[in-house]
């Protein structure tokens, strides 16, 4: 293959990887407040479209399946490769992640800890997938390192907000007196709860997957895997 359209597959993967990563920001945001707004339609689009992203990536692992087999490819270009088609992988289990909270919106009931902001926790996760993303399109070691250092808070606000639902579930008198495991009230409250901390796992996971993306394209920029272990 000619230099320079080998140069143009390389930059048309890096496009490629950034529009997915566009998608998959956009699905994640609607699952998000598919959870907020209790909206089943807006639910049913985020986990309806996730054939999309599946075939999108498998799409673009052929594109770097073919770029290592047929190019051989070393140095630099050949962490570039390798770092985009881990990065699409953490892609697409994001957009997993957030057709779990699209199939979290159908499921709930109501919103019975007000004091866990889930949006808040999804937004935080946005911002470092969109940092971790921008890291990788304009080769910035210091924006991969601030993503790393954000999870920190993250799980720090994921944490506190799992304790937020357990003390309050312990707390709570909404049914006073003796308790009837077999009163269907005590099941409905029973499904929110483990719907919220399943949320609160999942962000938290969507935050790992950022850093990852993260970790991957610092070993692509400065052949440093210092996040990655």
């Amino acid at each position: 293959m000619p230099r320079n359209d080998y140069q143009k597959k390389l930059s048309d993967l890096r496009d490629d990887v950034l529009y997915m990563s566009e998608v998959v920001a956009e699905r994640l945001r609607m699952g998000l407040d598919a959870l907020e707004q209790k909206d089943e339609e807006l639910a049913t689009e985020v986990i309806e479209g996730d054939g999309e992203i599946n075939r999108m990536y498998l799409d673009l692992e052929q594109d770097c399946v073919d770029l290592l087999a047929l190019q051989q490819p070393v140095a630099g270009d050949l962490r570039f490769i390798a770092a985009s088609f881990k990065i699409i992988t953490d892609l697409e289990r994001i957009a997993d992640l957030a057709t779990n909270l699209g199939g979290y919106a159908i499921d709930a009931q109501r919103d019975v800890f007000p004091d866990v902001d889930v949006q808040r926790l999804g937004e935080y996760t946005l911002d470092m997938l969109e940092g971790a993303m921008h890291a990788y399109s304009e080769e910035s070691p210091a924006e991969c390192r601030a993503v790393a250092e954000s999870d920190e808070d993250l799980d720090a606000m994921c944490a506190a907000a799992s304790e937020t639902v357990v003390r309050d579930l312990i707390e709570t008198d909404e049914f006073g007196g003796d308790v009837d495991p077999s009163d269907e009230r005590i099941e409905t409250l029973m499904q929110d709860v483990s719907r919220l901390l399943l949320t609160v796992r999942d962000v938290e996971r969507i935050g790992d997957h950022a850093v990852n993306i993260a970790a991957r394209t610092l070993y692509m920029i400065e052949n440093d895997d210092e996040l990655i272990y």
